[in-house]
Formats: C-alpha cells, sequence, structure tokens
C-alpha cells in the first residue's frame, strides 16, 4: 500500500477539519437512522407480518405464531446484512489499497455516498406490507455495503486534515461529531414524525399518517430527511477538502494483483510487526460485535420488549449519549490506564450486559438499563482502538497500518449477523440473537488478550511527532 504521511510543518485550516467531521456528523443519517433504530426496526415490526397472523393475536405480543414471524423476519434482515457482509470482506480490503496514490479518493468518497444516498431515498418504497420485506433488507444491504466502502475512503483521509501532533484530536473530533449528529437527527425527527401528539395514527408535530392502515409515511419520510441530511452534510468535505495528487509511481493493477499485494502487506506484518497484526485481527472481530450491538440492539427492544417507535428513538438518544460519556471518560483512563486495559474492561462489560439481557425477563426498565450500559462500553472499545494502533505501529508505516485497520474494519462483518441469524432460527425467540453477538464479542476479547503493546514503537512516535 502507498503509505500516506502527516506533515507536521504545514498548519491544517480549521475549516478543513471541520468539513471533514461534517461527513461523520452527517453519516449519522444512515448509522442511527436507517440500520440501528429506525428503518431496521421498522422491517422487523409487525407491519410485515402475514395479517391474518396478526389478526388472529389481537393484540398479544407473545403469541407463539406472532412471535414466530417476526423471528422469521429477523433472520431475513441479518441474512441480507449477512450477505454484504461477505460482500465487504471481499472487497473493502482493496479498495483503499487501489484508491491510495490514485489522486481520486475523495472522487470515490462522493460515488460511494451517493450511493448510500439512494438506496435510502429507495427505502421510501418500502410500504408496511409483507411482500415488501425482501426490498427492504436489500435496500438495507446495499446502504451498508457502499456506506463500508465510502468509509474506507473517509478514513484514510484522516491524514489530509490533521499533523502528528493532531491527528488523535482531529480523529476523536470526528467520531464525536458522529454521536451528537445522530442525537440531533433523531430528536429532530422524532418532533417531526415520529413521535405522536394525542392523534391516533399521526405522529410529529407535522401530523404525519404513522402505522400500517396509515402506511408508516412517518418511518418513511424520516428515512427521506435523512437522507437529505447525509447528502447536505457531505458536501462541505467534497468542495473544502483538497485531493491528494496522484502519485507518479503508481501503477494501476488488476483485482488479481490487488489481492497480492495484500496478502504482501500482511506477510511483512508477521514477519516483523506481528503485534499490529494480532491487533487488526482482534479488531475486526470485536468491531463487528460492536455494530451488531447498535444494528439488532432496536430490533430485540422492539420485537422482545415492546418497545414503541418513539420509545426506541428514546432509547437510541440515550444510548449515543452514554456512547458519548464512556468515550470522553476512557480518553483518561487510556492515558492513566493504558489503551489495551480500557479496551479489554470494555469488552468484558460488553459480554456481561449483552449475558444479563437473556435473564432480565420482559420488564422495559430491565432492557433500559442493559442497554445503556452496553452503549457506555461501545465508546471506549472504538477510541481507545485507535490509539491503541498507534502505540504497536511501528515510525514510519503509520499510513499502511491505519489504512489497513480502516479497510479491514468490517472485514468480518458476516460474523454477527450471522450467529445472530442462527440463534434465532434455532430458537424462534429474537431475543437469543444476542448469544451470537456476544460470542462474537467474547471472541475479540479472547484475540486481544494475548496482543501487547510496544513501548518502543510508542516512544518513536513521540519523538517523531515533537521533533
Amino acid at each position: 500500500m502507498t503509505q500516506a504521511t502527516l506533515d507536521d510543518t504545514a498548519p491544517i485550516p480549521r475549516s478543513r477539519v471541520v468539513s471533514w467531521a461534517l461527513w461523520d456528523w452527517g453519516s449519522a443519517a444512515f448509522n442511527a437512522v436507517v440500520t440501528s433504530f429506525v428503518f431496521s426496526t421498522y422491517l422487523a415490526s409487525g407491519a410485515f407480518v402475514d395479517p391474518a397472523i396478526v389478526q388472529a393475536a389481537a393484540g398479544d405480543d407473545s403469541n407463539p405464531a406472532l412471535m414466530l414471524a417476526k423471528a422469521q423476519n429477523a433472520t431475513v434482515i441479518s441474512t441480507a446484512l449477512t450477505v454484504a457482509g461477505i460482500v465487504i470482506a471481499l472487497l473493502a480490503p482493496i479498495l483503499g489499497q487501489r484508491s491510495d496514490g490514485s489522486g481520486r479518493r475523495k472522487l470515490w468518497l462522493g460515488v460511494n455516498t451517493g450511493v448510500v444516498v439512494l438506496a435510502m431515498v429507495a427505502m421510501v418504497a418500502v410500504a408496511p406490507v409483507p411482500s415488501s420485506l425482501v426490498l427492504g433488507a436489500v435496500l438495507l444491504a446495499v446502504g451498508n455495503v457502499f456506506f463500508e466502502f465510502a468509509s474506507v475512503n473517509y478514513n484514510a483521509m484522516l491524514v489530509q486534515v490533521s499533523t502528528p501532533k493532531t491527528v488523535g484530536r482531529v480523529s476523536g473530533f470526528g467520531w464525536g461529531m458522529g454521536y451528537v449528529g445522530g442525537i440531533v437527527l433523531l430528536l429532530v425527527l422524532l418532533v417531526l414524525f415520529l413521535q405522536s401528539f394525542g392523534t391516533a395514527g399521526r405522529g410529529g408535530l407535522l401530523n404525519v399518517a404513522s402505522g400500517t392502515t396509515g402506511g408508516a409515511w412517518d418511518v418513511r419520510l424520516a428515512v427521506l430527511v435523512s437522507a437529505v441530511w447525509f447528502a447536505a452534510f457531505a458536501v462541505p468535505l467534497l468542495l473544502t477538502v483538497p485531493e491528494l495528487p496522484a502519485t507518479a509511481a503508481k501503477a494501476r493493477v488488476g483485482v488479481l494483483a490487488s489481492y497480492r499485494l495484500l496478502f504482501h502487506t500482511i506477510a511483512e506484518l508477521w514477519r516483523h510487526d506481528r503485534e499490529v497484526l494480532k491487533f487488526l485481527i482482534a479488531s475486526a472481530v470485536f468491531r463487528d460485535g460492536l455494530a451488531a450491538v447498535f444494528t439488532f440492539g432496536a430490533i430485540i427492544a422492539a420485537q422482545v420488549f415492546g418497545f414503541s417507535p418513539s420509545e426506541v428513538i428514546y432509547f437510541a438518544v440515550a444510548a449515543n449519549v452514554s456512547a458519548g460519556l464512556g468515550t470522553f471518560v476512557a480518553g483518561r483512563l487510556d492515558d492513566a490506564l493504558g489503551a489495551k486495559t480500557v479496551i479489554v474492561g470494555s469488552l468484558t462489560g460488553l459480554v456481561i450486559a449483552g449475558l444479563s439481557i437473556l435473564v432480565i425477563g420482559d420488564a422495559k426498565v430491565g432492557f433500559w438499563i442493559a442497554g445503556v450500559a452496553l452503549a457506555v462500553f461501545v465508546g471506549p472499545v472504538q477510541s481507545s482502538s485507535r490509539s491503541f494502533l498507534a502505540r504497536v505501529t511501528p515510525a514510519g508505516r503509520e499510513g499502511e497500518v491505519f489504512g489497513l485497520y480502516a479497510t479491514t474494519g468490517r472485514a468480518v462483518s458476516f460474523l454477527a449477523p450471522g450467529l445472530f441469524s442462527i440463534f434465532v432460527g434455532v430458537t424462534g425467540d429474537t431475543r437469543y440473537g444476542v448469544v451470537g453477538i456476544v460470542l462474537v464479542l467474547a471472541a475479540g476479547l479472547a484475540l486481544m488478550l494475548p496482543v501487547r503493546a510496544q513501548g518502543s514503537s510508542q516512544r518513536r512516535i513521540g519523538e517523531r511527532a515533537d521533533g
């Protein structure tokens, strides 16, 4: 991979940093609204169950036939995400490599973001009838694939908006903007479309028709507004952040040659920087579990604990606030105790909180406690993973290793959705899908335990940054 280097002699304009981070702010439209708390839970709701089964249940959410039908719908969604994960695993690792030095990183960020926005716009066509479930699941999968492709280029552009002295700060600023953007957007959608203000079958201040009989326009218009939100906040980056010039030595190679280069890079890490490779493998696994916490947490809240659409949004806001607070506290603990300690402790907390969902019964308050606890531990794992990687990366190879980290972030993103599908399919109960998520988190934790931080690499990085 072509190495991207940071230049600490030229100050980065603040407007450029903000423009870059606004993409993260806008991306909350897809992460929070589509994959986590609104569209995915809409797909998993009774709106896509055979009306005869819904009528026979007569409002009893514990009706076995209704529970089984909802679990089957959740399996359709997780299967679509599993296929998406396989596509990401096959293509994402080489996309960043092929864009390095090509002078087209920003172009492909714009193209991939555009496809995600178009997929979100198309979700408006997903009416609350069983025959629309597959269309919704396909659009969800397509959006996930191209969002990951866009994220590869977005993460790689970090070196274009930071210096060695500010890279951690800028990265954290972007991550924080994502959390805040999600909170703001969810509150806007809640007030305008999703919260009932006393009028049956109507949602939000705009009095939009809601529910199956109303065509679920509250959800569909919320997703449409989210698409516009994402597109609008992606524009500043595309206009303000300059493209890196093409590298003269960059030779365009075919797909097979790209995979050979990728395997060569991995072999080099195995021979010379094994701790880096061990961390990349561990983080690829546990980050898939982190993504599943938000993706399937809302589905479990709605199907198992009977959360209404507005209650899911309230939970989403609380989860994002908790994740943000957890990230802030973890930054201090990271410096005091070390990044690995924060990662291991947080993953342990995630496993315990996840397993608690199996034994808390059906009380909503129990899920609120377990869900918020899960969110508290998610932020620290994400933020400390970046700082840990900086500590174990040998000086002079930061761009190469961080590029590999970005491209392989979801390389095994089929694991959690696949295991979720298996456990739901075997038990016929959506609750037990959490076992699959916990297994992935536990596997990531097990892979993380033997990874050692290399103090000498950290000293070399510090010397270079200060010198």
